[in-house]
């Protein structure tokens, strides 16, 4: 699909479009997209889809944005990547690390929540409220987690995370992990809030992750702001 077929740039007023066609008009765009066509070519299956793989910019408008959960890269399964960091498809199967960060959201809220009740791992409905599901990298080989490591997506995360930085006042950024919390550079503290801590994967789950509260440490930063919590 062509870049402008894809639903983010549809319309013109698009803040991400004004934020981000630079990336998209130059070299760093155009090394991934031909690194993705050589491995389909050589019959890899490269995930998520095309039609999937700016969803996060989709669902979650430049305006809207008041939460960004950074992630590395898409789930390497088959059915699994849809487009958002941690999320899955209702019905897929969940991945370690999204068990795992749900578990911490019920350990965290001791009421029951839609999602954790419903145990889908669906998180679509984080990203209409705001919560930017980004992964650093936006594709992957089955099979093969960071293969498209250092191929050109680090700049379009980055340019991401830098126009949010500059645009946006008071946005909550959840770094789980070292790679994630490389980009805490890209954020003005001064201006926004950064939670770090450890990844929930099943690695690194027991080092810090649990009981680290991220969720109601989102939601009281928005509500000291005036603003509504995130229904998690």
């Amino acid at each position: 699909m062509d870049l402008l077929g894809n639903p983010i740039w549809k319309n013109a007023s698009n803040a991400w479009q004004n934020q981000l066609d630079f990336y998209f008009t130059g070299a760093d765009y155009h090394r991934i997209e031909a690194v993705i066509q050589r491995d389909e070519a050589e019959g890899y299956r490269v995930y998520p889809s095309h039609e999937c793989r700016f969803r996060a910019l989709e669902l979650t408008p430049l305006s809207e944005v008041r939460c960004v959960i950074l992630g590395q890269d898409p789930y390497h399964k088959q059915g699994q990547a849809n487009g958002l960091a941690f999320s899955v498809n209702k019905g897929s199967k969940m991945p370690p690390s999204l068990r795992n960060l749900l578990i911490e959201l019920r350990n965290d809220y001791s009421q029951k929540t839609s999602l954790a009740e419903d145990n889908h791992g669906d998180l679509s409905v984080w990203a209409k409220q705001g919560v930017l599901l980004l992964n650093t990298l936006l594709s992957v080989r089955e099979t093969e987690p960071l293969s498209h490591q250092n191929t050109g997506w680090e700049s379009l995360s980055r340019a991401v995370i830098e126009a949010i930085n500059t645009h946006k006042e008071g946005v909550v950024f959840v770094l789980w992990g070292s790679a994630a919390r490389a980009y805490k550079p890209c954020v003005n503290t001064q201006k926004h809030l950064v939670i770090e801590g450890a990844h929930p994967s099943p690695l690194s789950a027991y080092r810090g992750f649990f009981g680290s509260k991220p969720f109601s440490k989102v939601n009281e930063y928005l509500q000291k702001r005036g603003e509504d919590g995130i229904v998690w």
